[in-house]
């Protein structure tokens, strides 16, 4: 019987695959004895590089008042300073900047116009964990940050307390802003350089900070201009209840065009039409008519003027008053003439930080004024304009070029940049305007203006019926519109003046602003109904 061996060949080729097939079994062994070992390693990683800061930092519930457990002292940043230097403080604010930069992160927190330098640092009690999270807080977000108040080497340039910083042992979010800003507050506050011409420095233009309003209003210079605007109207009250004035309030809603013509607001009432008041006017005679005597208004006035301008809106704040006289009306020009004086002294005293942080973005000369103001007739100022090559008719208004450049030259000849002009034609004025008794042209009427713009408009008001009702005529108003104003005056009445002032235009004027849509927070022109 022959036996059949395998041939030698074979029995090589079945011995590389033996040995093949263990030696990835081998390597297979080893990969995973390898994963397991790293495995371990995390583990012991992660246990060496726990939380520690867990609870001291995070997103809070939305607050919805369903607590008072929490009593916390908060300090204002403004009240940041080496006096408090290792206490720990609380502080709200809003975050301004971050940077992180290794194991650190470094926020500015803005309340209002003032900032502050916030360290966050890793170790024994801060985890790289919470550095992380501070530095992805996106911008403008509200938090609520504990920290150890510290002095430093040398002053933060770039926050208003510079002498401080905080040293943050917790970091919570209030309210989250969104990650993509229409504007950034750094180029909104940006200073506006005239010598820019080649736009090397970025600016936010007008509409997309009115359509972004709420962001806009964020800068320090807004938070400056309308807290001195509310100076303006805080002093403009103050100054007249101490002169005996009465504040009174004015329907907005109203019969008749209340300084004639067609620039007024046409509104649906009930089976009717009624107009938006376009002054308080008639209300505050009406008033003086009830021997109220002297009267002053705060509140909105509508002008439907199809004017683009810097100057104008279809909605302004209007600060109106009234006073009765004795015997010549220049006794209620020249109260109103000193009460602007002082205005003027007080923002100057007063708000002399807000002023100071609006000149930091927009370069703007120091408003000049006299004590008592100057006072120009109206043919005195056709004279100058004349001797400049400009030409006035008697009967006719300034154009707003004529009113700037009479400004430049009553700036250059007197130092100042606020006067009164006093005798306007009559032809140009309201018809409740008295006019002149020894003028046919001129008018017992008066315009103050600040920096060559006019910020009043007033005059001596007719205050006897007949004639009132001649000169309403005269103007072609519907006196069964106004019979209630006419007959006010039926029953005796103190011969009486006053005037009107638009608030945005005082505020932007003495500022030496460019557009009053900088000092309106709304504003309303033309083109412009929202926000």
């Amino acid at each position: 019987m022959v036996e059949n061996k395998p041939a030698e060949g074979a029995e090589k080729q079945d011995s590389k695959k033996a040995a093949k097939k263990e030696a990835k079994k081998a390597e297979k062994a080893a990969k995973k004895a390898e994963h397991k070992g790293t495995n371990l390693q995390s583990q012991a990683s992660n246990v060496e590089e726990a939380d520690v800061s867990v609870g001291k930092y995070g997103q809070l519930p939305l607050i919805r008042s369903d607590t008072k457990a929490i009593q916390r002292t908060f300090t204002y940043v403004k009240d940041l300073n080496k006096t408090i230097a290792g206490n720990v403080v609380w502080v709200r604010a809003r975050l301004h900047a971050v940077r992180a930069r290794g194991k650190q992160c470094f926020i500015v927190l803005r309340e209002k116009e003032f900032t502050v330098q916030v360290l966050t640092n890793v170790s024994e009690t801060i985890s790289k964990q919470m550095v992380k999270f501070a530095s992805n807080i996106p911008k403008e977000s509200i938090v609520d940050i504990e920290a150890k108040v510290a002095t430093v080497g040398s002053p933060i340039a770039s926050c208003t307390q510079q002498d401080v910083e905080l040293i943050s042992t917790q970091i919570w979010i209030v309210s989250a802003s969104a990650n993509q800003l229409p504007l950034q507050i750094e180029d909104a506050s940006r200073p506006e350089k005239a010598d820019d011409e080649d736009g090397l420095n970025i600016r936010v233009n007008q509409d997309t900070r009115l359509d972004n309003r709420v962001l806009d209003l964020r800068t320090p210079t807004n938070q400056a201009i309308f807290r001195l605007e509310a100076g303006v109207c805080h002093l403009f009250r103050e100054i007249l209840t101490k002169k005996g004035f009465v504040e009174i309030h004015t329907p907005k809603i109203i019969p008749a065009a209340s300084e004639g013509g067609a620039n007024v607001f046409t509104v649906s009432y009930f089976k009717g039409s009624a107009y938006l008041a376009q002054s308080p006017q008639l209300y505050k005679q009406m008033a003086i008519a009830a021997d109220f005597e002297k009267v002053f208004t705060v509140g909105a006035v509508f002008r439907a003027e199809d004017s683009n301008t810097h100057r104008h809106l279809t909605e302004f704040v209007g600060l109106d008053l009234e006073m009765a006289f004795r015997y010549h009306y220049h006794e209620v020009m020249m109260t109103i003439g000193d009460l602007f004086t002082e205005i003027f002294k007080g923002l100057r005293d007063q708000y002399k930080r807000e002023i100071e942080i609006v000149g930091q973005q927009f370069s703007v000369e120091p408003f000049s004024f006299l004590e008592p103001p100057l006072v120009l007739q109206y043919p005195d100022a056709r004279k100058m304009l004349a001797e400049a090559g400009v030409e006035v008719g008697e009967e006719e208004d300034l154009s707003t070029p004529a009113e700037k450049l009479l400004g430049r030259l009553v700036k250059a000849k007197y130092d100042t940049d606020y006067y009164i002009l006093d005798k306007y034609p009559l032809a140009i004025r309201p018809f409740y305007t008295m006019p002149d008794p020894n003028d046919p042209i001129a008018s017992n009427s008066y315009d103050m203006f600040m920096r060559g713009e006019e910020i009043l408009s007033g005059a001596q008001r007719i205050h006897d019926a007949d004639l009132l009702t001649e000169r309403a005529k005269h103007h072609g108003i519907d006196i069964s519109k106004i019979a209630a104003y006419i007959d006010a005056f039926k029953y005796g009445c103190a011969p009486h003046a006053g005037g009107g002032i638009g608030m945005e235009r005082v505020v932007m004027l003495y500022l030496g602003l460019d557009n009053i849509r900088k000092t309106s927070m709304f504003p309303r022109d033309p083109k412009r109904v929202a926000p």
